[in-house]
């Protein structure tokens, strides 16, 4: 096979996701709300890819335009399966959902005209609560001092006066008003897009005028923040002016809808520097991951809600603190709740036996919890260390907001250096009984985040297991210095595997293990599970090991950048994808190891980023019922013949098909979990 054949296109292969996201839409099986629900994330998905991917393919197109044709096949590939995805996502929504959203008594108005039964009640509610927001720009006046926000809708109004006429930008103020309004009205629950009753209402703004044409318009720019290796002034009020160059950065999509007039569109374009921009004809409505909030609420089209249990049960008169000693335990979220993470850090908050408390945080809750825990521990006395990185990505505001909080109650905030995000998800909680020092640890494979606690399925280990934690104490040490390892033996990490330091080597021993167990004709199988493959070492040491006879189970969520099942290469590889209720988050590392596996979690997944740019912690799983859960968790999903699908070397993704009973691994796990006694903890 070629050398440029050893890889699939990072990007192709996230399309490919995205497009088993839509196909999600397209069930019957799938609840009708929830199927709204995959268009909405479809949707959310596809705007990030403008924001950040388009931008990097247009860009190395350039660059290598001298001769690369590879970078604009690319390109345009991924133009063409966008284009076909979005017209999937059309005809799913007006074929298929719209008529059955009638079918039970919800009429959702979507390109058609409003009957007049409703002006009053929507002309009422422009008046009320949509008007005060609207700001209109007149196009074609000489320095408008006029910037359309990124993402953001607008329409572009064409008015006629005595045979003048006007282009005028108005905003459409979906962040300040709901999208969608409701009105119940003879038997029949009527939902409005806040666009068309803007449409209805239109001629409020333009007294003296008439509204010729009403053409709605979004403007997608770079998402990349250009931040320098350091800064010698605070490093949030750097980040926050970032932010709002974001939104003011290089516009790389003007999205439009059809049948604005030609004059309109060109003065549109140059007054607003689009020249460079590509210029996208689309439908009536844009931001469609607004139907995250699609307004009815019926429980009858939605999942069963599965009630998380509470787990462990800690006896009466014990801490939690105190029942982790000597103990692991395995929290599965959002099979089981989040509440035991909850109380760790609300305990630590106010327990008189805890000195520290040190934690990373990458992406904060809105509403956070855990954070006003540490505020609350700081104010009691306790000595709080927080490292909070202020560069994941879309959350830098909300990050900010909440350190500034910590900071100002006298918590100790550390921000990462600019060239290296801390995407670790570690807290340690040192405490003094009876004059000994005692530490108790997290380490999870998702963030510290009781909101997407609720719809990520992620791992969380809480120990007291001294190889751990002194390892997690010398790492949380280290990063307080705020520097990049000078050597990757700086600090000897045996227990934890932590990327600039020991992370790509160990992993590319556990692969070299199980070649040289192959070789020696005894048990060797590797099965991972992560939701990114696209690092090259890595991958390439996994085709080493598929030559050598080794089995490898991928299950890969978003980007795969293997090529599975090519003779003389990979013939011994497989990956899956899944996608169901809940978003696929854990990351699990299972090695053969002759018989006696080796089970490893954590926050790495195998990409560039996560490499080389990033520190990242993956732990081992020592405790032998938890290890053995784990495994039967990954089980059930390469059991998966409902949700699952193979993808191939064309990354198409390819129903599994089993003459096996149906196994829905995400049920599976749920019933495996609610049954479970977890005897070896009780």
């Amino acid at each position: 096979m070629e050398s440029n054949n050893l890889f699939n296109d990072r990007d192709l292969s996230w399309l490919s996701f995205n497009g088993r996201v839509l196909a999600e839409a397209t069930q019957s099986a799938v609840p009708l709300l929830e199927r709204i629900k995959f268009l909405s994330i479809f949707s959310s998905n596809l705007d990030e890819f403008y924001r950040v991917r388009m931008p990097v393919l247009a860009a190395f197109q350039k660059i290598t335009s001298d001769g690369d044709e590879a970078n604009t096949a690319n390109l345009q590939q991924a133009r063409d399966i966008i284009m076909s995805q979005q017209q999937l996502f059309g005809k799913t929504l007006t074929g298929q959902i719209i008529p059955q959203l009638k079918q039970n008594g919800i009429h959702l108005f979507y390109n058609e005209a409003i009957p007049d039964k409703y002006h009053a009640l929507l002309k009422a509610y422009f008046y009320s609560d949509v008007l005060g927001f609207l700001q209109p720009v007149c196009v074609g006046v000489n320095d408008i001092n006029f910037f359309p926000e990124n993402n953001k809708l607008y329409f572009l109004a064409v008015t006629e006066n005595n045979g003048q006429q006007e282009t005028v930008i108005v905003n459409i103020p979906s962040d300040k008003v709901p999208r969608f309004y409701t009105a119940d009205l003879d038997g029949e629950t009527a939902v409005f897009f806040l666009d068309d009753i803007m449409r209805l209402n239109l001629n409020t703004l333009f007294p003296c005028k008439n509204v010729k044409g009403c053409y709605s318009f979004k403007i997608t720019r770079d998402a990349e923040l250009d931040l320098k290796d350091e800064y010698t002034s605070d490093v949030a009020e750097q980040v926050e002016k970032q932010l709002n160059k974001r939104d003011q950065g290089l516009a790389t999509r003007f999205l439009f809808e059809p049948g604005i007039p030609l004059y309109s569109l060109n003065l549109t374009t140059e007054q607003l520097g689009l020249a460079n921009a590509v210029s996208v004809e689309g439908g009536r409505y844009h931001n469609l991951k607004d139907f995250a909030d699609f307004p009815v609420k019926n429980s009858a089209l939605i999942y069963s809600r599965w009630p998380a249990a509470d787990y462990p049960d800690v006896p009466g008169g014990t801490t939690l603190l105190q029942y982790l000693d000597g103990r692991d335990v395995l929290l599965n979220v959002p099979y089981q709740s989040y509440h035991s993470i909850l109380r760790f850090f609300n305990e630590a908050a106010t327990h008189p036996d805890v000195e520290e408390i040190y934690i990373t945080l990458y992406r904060v809750a809105r509403e956070s919890k855990i954070v006003n825990a540490l505020i609350s521990a700081a104010k009691n006395g306790k000595k709080v260390t927080v490292m909070i990185e202020l560069k994941a990505r879309f959350d830098e505001a909300n990050n900010i907001k909440w350190a500034r909080k910590m900071k100002d109650a006298g918590v100790r905030i550390i921000y990462s250096i600019t060239a290296l995000k801390v995407h670790a998800k570690v807290a340690l909680i040192k405490r003094r009984e009876d004059d000994r020092i005692k530490y108790t640890g997290l380490l999870a494979t998702g963030n510290f985040n009781e909101s997407t606690a609720l719809f990520y399925t992620d791992h969380i280990l809480m120990t007291s297991n001294p190889a751990l934690t002194r390892e997690m104490e010398l790492l949380l040490l280290f990063l307080t210095k705020r520097q990049k390892p000078s050597s990757p033996d700086l600090i000897p990490f045996s227990e934890l595997l932590v990327s600039q330091f020991n992370l790509q080597r160990r992993f590319l021993e556990l692969i070299d293990n199980e070649i040289a167990n192959a070789e020696r004709r005894l048990p060797a199988s590797i099965i991972i599970k992560m939701n990114n493959l696209e690092e090259k070492v890595l991958i390439s040491k996994l085709y080493d090991a598929s030559r050598a006879g080794v089995k490898i189970q991928l299950i890969v969520r978003g980007i795969c950048c293997i090529v599975p099942g090519v003779e003389g290469m990979s013939n011994n590889i497989e990956v899956r994808r899944i996608v169901d209720r809940y978003l696929e988050h854990g990351r699990v590392f299972i090695f053969e190891n002759g018989g006696d596996k080796q089970v490893y979690m954590g926050s790495a997944d195998w990409m560039n980023r996560n490499i080389y740019r990033r520190i990242e912690v993956c732990f081992p799983v020592y405790d032998v019922g938890i290890k053995a859960e784990i495994m039967r968790l990954i089980d059930l999903q390469l059991q998966d013949n409902v949700q699952a699908v193979y993808v191939d070397r064309e990354m198409n993704n390819v129903p599994v098909t089993s003459s096996t009973p149906e196994v829905q691994s995400q049920q599976a796990i749920y019933n495996f979990l609610k049954n479970d006694k977890h005897e070896k903890n009780i």
